[in-house]
């Protein structure tokens, strides 16, 4: 049995390892925190979960019953307490941007925060379990890969070294719910009235996702930005609660035939639990994907095979933070990958 405790237990992520880890046959929640809501039942908080008897717990309370952590609260405050709950002897799954990032310089521009523990980032594993499964299951530090990254790789990574024939950037154009874009709190981009019957681009050119796809574009495949240009990816907002669409466009400076495109993902997909490819002429949409721990992939391209459209869809608060963040967990106990996510 693993022993959790949520840090910031109260959010939208929180709620969903909540819903989730209560039909975790392995799993323990024994700590959640809040520091809005502290004193306070979860059903208060979330009535929708009427099995969850746990009340809210100051952050910053001692975790050394827990096995391992799960961090949902802003990045400032998981490069404050990373350090610390290390140092009582968890293992620790963080959902914010804090760890994700080798370059302190690229995390500063984009975070708009000195990085506080550079330490730790050399011995953080990126929580993308499909290509980083075995130092996930080593790791003790594991940084969640942000919603729209999560969406965009796993459309374009399975497509290995072809990537290296790209003559111009990948351009991403994700769409996503209300809840990837604020949370439970709400601003003049979140709100109600802001977003119900309409449809918008925000943070263009300044999304902290942008360079974590970039990163690890670079990392696990031969795309490289001097020879190819820098990924270009504008997230929307959408008058929806949850998922991401990712419409993704490549452009390859020699035809690439149809089968080889679709062979190269179906097999990434049999390798893959979470991972399902659509037939050729079938593309996915939000409902493929919402309420699961799935991402949903089509691929097609025009009469040249040089212009390609992947289209990948996800839950944003599962497979985008929470759900991921369990499929972590499952590894780094040696659990069955799939454990409570089924």
């Amino acid at each position: 049995m693993v022993h959790i405790g949520i840090i910031g237990a109260a959010g939208l992520s929180g709620r969903e390892l909540l819903y989730w880890l209560e039909r975790h046959e392995n799993a323990s929640v024994e700590l959640v925190t809040s520091s809005k809501y502290q004193g306070q039942k979860v059903t208060d908080v979330f009535p929708e979960l009427t099995t969850c008897s746990q009340i809210y717990q100051p952050n910053g309370i001692d975790v050394s019953g827990c096995d391992l952590v799960f961090l949902a609260v802003p990045t400032q405050a998981s490069l404050e307490s990373v350090p610390k709950l290390l140092e009582q002897g968890a293992r620790v799954v963080d959902l914010s941007g804090a760890f994700r990032l080798s370059d302190t310089e690229v995390f500063s521009k984009y975070y708009r925060l000195s990085h506080t523990a550079p330490e730790l980032l050399g011995k953080a594993a990126f929580g993308l379990p499909e290509y980083f499964s075995e130092q996930i299951s080593a790791a003790r530090l594991v940084a969640n890969p942000g919603c729209y990254s999560t969406g965009a790789l796993l459309g374009i990574l399975p497509l290995g070294e072809l990537l290296g024939e790209l003559d111009r950037p990948p351009i991403i154009d994700a769409k996503s719910g209300v809840s990837g874009a604020g949370g439970r709190v709400e601003d003049d981009t979140t709100n109600y009235v802001s977003v119900n019957e309409n449809f918008k681009a925000y943070k263009v050119f300044l999304h902290q996702h942008q360079p974590e796809i970039q990163q690890y574009l670079q990392d696990l495949s031969p795309y490289r930005e001097d020879a190819a240009g820098e990924v270009i990816f504008t997230p929307h907002l959408l008058p929806v609660d949850r998922g991401i669409l990712s419409t993704i466009y490549l452009h390859f400076r020699k035809p690439i035939a149809s089968k080889e495109i679709q062979e190269r993902f179906s097999k990434f997909a049999e390798e893959q639990e979470f991972v399902h490819f659509l037939e050729e002429g079938v593309l996915p949409d939000l409902k493929m994907s919402v309420h699961s721990n799935r991402c949903v992939i089509g691929a097609e391209t025009d009469q040249s095979e040089q212009n390609w459209i992947i289209v990948s869809s996800i839950d944003n608060l599962i497979k985008g933070a929470s759900g991921q963040a369990i499929q972590n967990m499952n590894l780094m106990f040696g659990l069955g990958e799939a454990a409570g996510l089924l």
